[in-house]
């Protein structure tokens, strides 16, 4: 049991925060009081993290809404605290989000936030994303998201099985996005991630807009194997 100890001090909300939430904003505040509080206590988030907690990460990541269509499917991987899923969800109620995190500590903290928050658009899976065991339990989704989970060549292996064909990966990146995309490029292709591109989203509402990666799941050889499969499969059972 962790005992109780000072934490820093929050950001006060954004005046913004209200334009990005909307009625929801104490939902958000709720989260950003639980990211303080228990989120440092439990060691999810630095310390240092705290007195910018609103802009560097919940804003930055409740913007993503923007490049997300109303009613999608979004599956969150390495969900960590939440983050970007539970700004999002918060800040977009008609997606159906489920948070893939490994760990029991965080998925047990992402539980506790889910009931406190009234999120009944989230779910939590514990495991990794790369295990057949997670593919087999959630299916495939219109869009795989993540923040800081990984390089791009692995982040692609681990998101495109779980992304349906046509979906979108939509990874949170920093500066080195573009010479990620020109080392990588060969090797996500090879996985059935395509047309790779960098854009921004809360230019409008952001001193600092968020940067996305974003790229289309296509078809591979494997998955026309598969379908080929299937289908004979469905053939001789008629």
């Amino acid at each position: 049991m962790i005992d109780d100890q000072p934490t820093a001090e929050c950001e006060p909300t954004p005046e913004v925060a209200a334009a990005v939430f909307g009625d929801r904003l104490d939902q958000a505040n709720a989260y950003a009081r639980l990211l303080t509080e228990q989120g440092v206590l439990r060691g999810l988030i630095g310390p240092s993290e705290v007195p910018r907690l609103w802009t560097r990460h919940i804003l930055n990541c409740a913007v993503l809404g923007e490049v997300i269509d109303d009613g999608a499917t979004v599956f969150d991987i390495g969900s960590g605290a939440g983050l970007p899923g539970i700004p999002l969800a918060i800040a977009k109620p008609n997606l159906s989000i489920t948070l893939i995190e490994p760990l029991l500590r965080r998925t047990t903290f992402l539980d506790e936030v889910v009931s406190e928050l009234g999120l009944t658009n989230v779910t939590v899976t514990r495991g990794r994303a790369e295990e057949k065991a997670v593919l087999a339990a959630v299916g495939t989704a219109d869009v795989v998201t993540s923040r800081a989970v990984a390089p791009l060549d692995r982040l692609a292996g681990w998101s495109a099985p779980l992304i349906r064909v046509g979906g979108r990966l939509i990874a949170l990146k920093g500066r080195s996005v573009i010479e990620e995309i020109e080392r990588d490029r060969s090797a996500v292709r090879k996985v059935g991630i395509v047309d790779l591109a960098v854009t921004q989203c809360g230019v409008d509402v952001l001193d600092e807009p968020t940067t996305l990666l974003v790229g289309s799941r296509v078809g591979t050889d494997k998955d026309a194997a598969a379908a080929r499969r299937a289908a004979r499969r469905a053939k001789r059972g008629r």
